[in-house]
């Protein structure tokens, strides 16, 4: 075990949560614009429309800036964060998934010297090497997804891999080719999405409105598969796993209905662009942009609830303690042997004040366990991201005796862990959670 990174209200997942749900914009855009432009611009060249060329450097340059500054910003972002939040869920990942990374890595090599190339040769190179450089920087881009989302999908739908250990079998598992075509035509949505914007600012109107029908069409398109796709992606999750979707409220209402939402209101912003090309200014382009958003992050929240208990399902708690093992590459369970010799004795760096449990340390010691089994999902305090002191206060759990026993149940529950560790630290946990629901001026005087 390693250090835990606690992030007071927001949680060290909900701060891995918001830098992805952002990451995907940039990223899906950088993967569906180009599409997009390579259409339209072999639509110049036929038509021999320079208009429309100048339309394509200005969204490429969109393109350049958005999603491969921010994005990939936001990407290191995300693998810093998940790496000192995570160590040994992203320890787990690379051990199994490192040469995908690799792959990866080289298609995203030819993304970056892609874009710089394509627009920095318009009008230096002929028009048919101009148009293989776009196509050649798309099919690398789609790549990229095509790689990532085995990844992605793994840590929701291991498949077979928790009995064979396979690369394959953990990669191309139940969900992944459902997922693969979601983001594939969502990602199209995003790039008509971002096309209208970069279109509502032409000052030639009848150009600006031929661009905005045709990003609607995409948009529409992009949206309608996505969704269509998001049907055989629910019916290939596992029983438990899509019970939890409605269960006692794990998916809250406003997140699962505020998506759909979502997604109707940018049907509709897509078929009234289609209908009235002119009305779309900048600043409903931009607001688009945002609902867009809210949506994304909505959709990657529910993908994550799903998963719970696991950061890996079947494989690794949230809490990073190893739940069922590997046999087929040695990795053993932790459950049994933590809770036998004591969670403390197999975590780095505990404070000399903290061993061993006494009357005098009981509470703060909770607090430590606090952070390593709870600080994943939840926030240690009154506020923030499903914050334990209210819950603590909502089951009532008012004294040590029925909080241990609260917390000795804890496995039968679909999407929390059990706990891990010995009778003296359950204990210190349970008195820790009363003070907590007592309030922060009873928890001070405790220590």
């Amino acid at each position: 075990m390693y250090p835990t990174w606690e992030v007071p209200a927001l949680t060290a997942g909900g701060v891995i949560g918001l830098i992805a749900a952002f990451h995907i914009l940039p990223s899906h855009l950088s993967v569906s614009a180009m599409w997009f432009n390579v259409f339209l611009e072999n639509r110049a060249y036929r038509q021999n429309r320079p208009e429309l060329i100048e339309y394509i450097k200005k969204y490429t340059r969109t393109l350049l800036i958005f999603s491969y500054v921010l994005g990939s910003l936001t990407g290191v972002g995300i693998w810093f964060s998940a790496t000192v939040a995570s160590p040994r869920g992203i320890s787990g990942l690379i051990h199994t998934y490192v040469w995908a990374w690799a792959t990866e890595w080289v298609f995203f090599v030819i993304e970056v010297i892609g874009i710089f190339v394509y627009y920095y040769t318009f009008g230096k190179v002929d028009r048919r090497t101009h148009l293989r450089i776009g196509i050649v920087f798309a099919v690398a881009s789609w790549v990229t997804m095509i790689i990532i989302v085995g990844i992605l999908a793994f840590m929701l739908t291991p498949g077979k891999f928790n009995e064979t250990g396979s690369f394959f079998d953990g990669f191309f598992n139940p969900t992944y080719f459902p997922q693969l075509f979601t983001r594939t035509g969502f990602m199209f949505a995003i790039s008509a999405t971002f096309a209208m914007a970069v279109a509502s600012r032409l000052k030639d109107e009848e150009t600006r409105e031929e661009i905005t029908r045709l990003a609607a069409k995409w948009g529409i398109a992009g949206l309608l598969v996505g969704s269509v796709m998001l049907v055989p992606w629910a019916a290939t999750l596992p029983a438990a796993t899509a019970y939890k979707a409605g269960l006692a409220g794990l998916v809250p209402g406003t997140v699962l209905y505020g998506s759909v939402a979502v997604a109707v209101l940018m049907l509709v912003y897509f078929v009234w662009a289609l209908r009235t090309p002119g009305a779309i200014t900048t600043a409903t382009a931009v607001l688009a942009i945002f609902i867009l958003f809210t949506g994304i992050l909505g959709g990657e929240r529910i993908r994550e609830m799903l998963r719970k208990p696991y950061v890996i399902a079947g494989y690794m708690y949230s809490n990073q303690v190893i739940a069922h093992g590997v046999a087929s590459r040695g990795v053993e369970p932790e459950v049994e042997a933590m809770s036998r010799d004591g969670f403390l004795k197999h975590v780095a760096l505990v404070p000399p004040a903290l061993q061993p449990i006494s009357d005098g340390n009981r509470v703060a010691v909770g607090r430590f366990l606090a952070e390593q089994q709870c600080s994943a999902c939840h926030a240690l305090g009154d506020t923030g991201l499903r914050p334990l002191a209210r819950m603590v206060r909502r089951l009532r759990l008012a004294d040590v005796e029925r909080t241990d026993g609260y917390l000795t149940g804890l496995g039968h529950y679909d999407f929390m862990p059990s706990f891990v560790g010995n009778d003296a630290e359950r204990h210190a946990l349970a008195a820790y959670l009363v003070e907590l629901g007592k309030g922060a001026t009873a928890l001070a005087a405790k220590h």
